[in-house]
């Protein structure tokens, strides 16, 4: 199972989306961007798991998709 993530950057003016959290695949200037992407992306590749973090890197939500 693929697991993506939405982080920000230190000052969380740009929030990327990592796959396996290694390289960020893209960044956005904002949170609600980044989590469509990575939503879309954790959807077309079936079973995956997304993780959102807010800007002080706490987990605000966990989805699987199967």
């Amino acid at each position: 199972m693929k697991e993506y993530t939405v982080r920000p950057n230190k000052d969380a003016d740009e929030w990327f989306v990592k796959i396996e959290d290694v390289s960020p695949e893209k960044s956005y200037p904002k949170m609600d961007e980044a989590i469509r992407h990575a939503e879309k992306a954790a959807d077309d590749n079936r079973p995956a798991r997304l993780i959102i973090y807010n800007h002080h890197n706490d987990i605000v939500d966990e989805k699987t998709y199967r």
